[in-house]
């Protein structure tokens, strides 16, 4: 293990730096003292503190330079990125969830959240407050935007940089506890956004000890993190302990992995390959179901593939289904996503996934991608809003400052009565009309225009237009939160009943749990998508009818079965269908399903 465990009032320091002479551990608290560490052959450097009392913060130093530098592998920075780094007694917490094994793939539906702007709090007690609230929605599982110590109080979480470290301002290590303890009680899986693509500017002292990057490769943040050059082997030894850390220490269900397409490995076996399989086997260590849930760039089935060269992650972010959808619903959208607006485009991510398998593709000037077909459903996490599709745009607009009740409500049809795992972004269940803006709390101004320009560079399809707040401005972190009074008010009411109305059909009906590709059929009629499923013994069948029209559109309910029973959304009592034209108004969507006699209630 690396950084420092603590054990039977001892703890064990342990810090990597291969190319260092020396290294001294410099205790600052609760007395000073200093320890010269001793060299290992792997390139660590090692201190065991015997009759270790009080609260231990220390700092460590390479090469006698008299200069403190956090511990890279602190597993809590009370004072910030520039501060000690606190011992932290695991074992400490008392724990309930012993008899907690996960969620099933089929159960999941996933909602994505920032723990500072979520409530007024902006804490995990703040999301705690909440859970009830998002138990009665439906909610299964949350997935908390990265959590990890960044600089200042504000900020995504992607400038993060002590990957150990719970950040301070939300509550620290024992607030993260405490919030997963009482999620497992209620039911609720916990994800956790990991960011191991790069660190933040500020505060970021890993170079200081080793050879962490590369410029071998470059990425959009500078230099890229160091997985297949020489001294690499501590590399990836550092993240399969902070995987490991999540896992056992905070006892989490799912890692969402960040950007993997800017992580390079040409080693003999992938990094990802290594730690998938290093999961799993925890996965039956701990005796619980774990996720590795990957976002990438590449449209390549070798992410979630086991085996045969395929990097074994459990699933991955759909954008190619995202971008379909976005651009039915908001045709102004195809000014960010060029190469997507056809309705025969949604259709194809439904049936296969990716929709860009191999064809040229205008926004690469090159063809992309590798068909995804046969490749389960539960493999796919899809969405129609998260915080990279509101938070990237220049002013944060969330779809509802865009769209109308109607198509509010088809987009939402569309991604919880999918074949995937369907993902909520915070507030959507509501139509909240707060934006989602991008916020950072760095001191220096320079480094502050510097994150600008470079997610101006970065993102400039998104950012068509200048922020009209800076990013550093404590205004719009603050407008950025939600506002949790208007559930109950108006349309915002409207909308929140229709998710729930969607998510309780979702998970009461076993048509919905399957994600066989092969038990799916998708057919378009002008701007009628009809994704007809089955359940896996093929005895129950569900037409979902989707009309991205501004126009009424007819359809003939097929023959063949004794009766179509409609099961969305109107009060009036059931009505059967066989064989009948009907008319589909505009933007709404319309569930049937077979029955075997007319008597039975759904």
């Amino acid at each position: 293990m690396i950084g420092a465990i603590y054990n039977r009032n001892q703890v064990n320091f342990s810090v990597w730096a291969p190319l260092k002479e020396t290294m001294v551990l410099h205790i600052v608290s609760p007395k000073e003292a200093k320890y010269n560490m001793k060299p290992t052959s792997e390139g660590y450097f090692c201190y065991k503190l015997k009759d270790a009392t009080g609260i231990i913060r220390y700092f460590y130093q390479p090469d006698d330079n008299e200069k403190d530098y956090p511990d890279p592998a602190s597993r809590f920075q009370p004072e910030g990125v520039h501060g000690p780094s606190q011992v932290i007694d695991h074992a400490r917490f008392p724990w309930e969830d012993a008899n907690w094994r996960g969620i099933a793939s089929h159960q999941l539906l996933l909602y994505e959240l920032h723990v500072g702007t979520f409530s007024d709090e902006g804490t995990f007690e703040g999301v705690l407050s909440r859970l009830d609230d998002l138990k009665t929605l439906g909610i299964t599982a949350l997935q908390l935007m990265p959590i990890c110590q960044f600089p200042g109080l504000r900020n995504w979480g992607y400038d993060g940089v002590y990957p150990f470290s719970v950040q301070n301002s939300y509550g620290g290590p024992m607030g993260l506890k405490k919030l997963i303890n009482k999620c497992h009680e209620k039911g609720l899986a916990v994800f956790i956004d990991v960011v191991y693509n790069h660190l933040g500017p500020e505060g970021n002292y890993l170079g200081e000890y080793g050879p962490y990057f590369t410029d071998k490769y470059m990425t959009p943040w500078g230099q890229a993190i160091n997985l297949d050059g020489e001294w690499s082997d501590g590399v990836r030894n550092y993240l399969l302990a902070n995987i490991a850390e999540w896992f056992v220490h905070y006892h989490v269900d799912g890692l969402r992995v960040d950007a993997i397409h800017a992580m390079f490995d040409n080693g003999s076996v992938p990094f990802w390959e290594v730690a998938c399989a290093y999961v799993k086997e925890l996965e039956r260590e701990l005796g619980r179901r774990l996720y590795m849930i990957a976002e990438s760039d590449y449209n390549h089935p070798r992410i979630i593939q086991q085996g045969s060269g395929g990097l074994g992650f459990d699933g991955q972010w759909l954008d190619d289904f995202h971008h379909a959808l976005y651009t039915l619903v908001f045709p102004e959208g195809k000014k960010f996503y060029q190469d997507f607006g056809k309705i025969e485009q949604l259709s194809k991510a439904y049936k296969e996934g990716f929709v860009h398998t191999g064809e040229y593709v205008e926004a690469r000037k090159k063809r992309f991608g590798a068909s995804s077909a046969g490749i389960p459903g539960s493999k796919f996490v899809v969405f129609n809003q998260n915080h990279d599709q509101i938070g990237n745009k220049g002013q944060g607009e969330r779809l509802s400052t865009s769209l109308d009740f109607e198509r509010l409500k088809i987009t939402a049809g569309a991604v919880i009565l999918s074949p995937y795992i369907p993902m909520l972004f915070m507030g959507e269940e509501y139509g909240e009309k707060n934006p989602f803006s991008y916020f950072i709390n760095h001191g220096d101004p320079q480094l502050i225009r510097a994150v600008k320009d470079g997610r101006r560079k970065e993102f400039g399809t998104f950012m068509d237009k200048e922020d009209v707040s800076a990013p550093e401005d404590p205004d719009v972190f603050e407008r950025s939160k939600l506002n949790w009074d208007k559930r109950t008010i108006g349309k915002h009411a409207m909308i929140l009943d229709w998710y729930k109305k969607l998510i309780k059909l979702r998970f009461s009906d076993p048509v919905f749990s399957n994600f066989n590709k092969k038990d799916i059929q998708v057919n378009v009629i002008d701007r009628l998508l009809v994704l007809q499923r089955v359940n896996e013994g093929g005895r129950d069948n569900t037409l979902c009818l989707f009309n991205f029209s501004e126009d009424e559109t007819m359809y003939k309910i097929p023959i063949g079965f004794p009766y179509w029973k409609e099961l969305l959304f109107h009060d009036h009592s059931p009505v059967y269908y066989q064989g009948t034209s009907v008319a589909i108004t505009p933007w709404a969507v319309w569930i049937l399903k077979t029955l075997e006699a007319q008597e039975e209630v759904y």
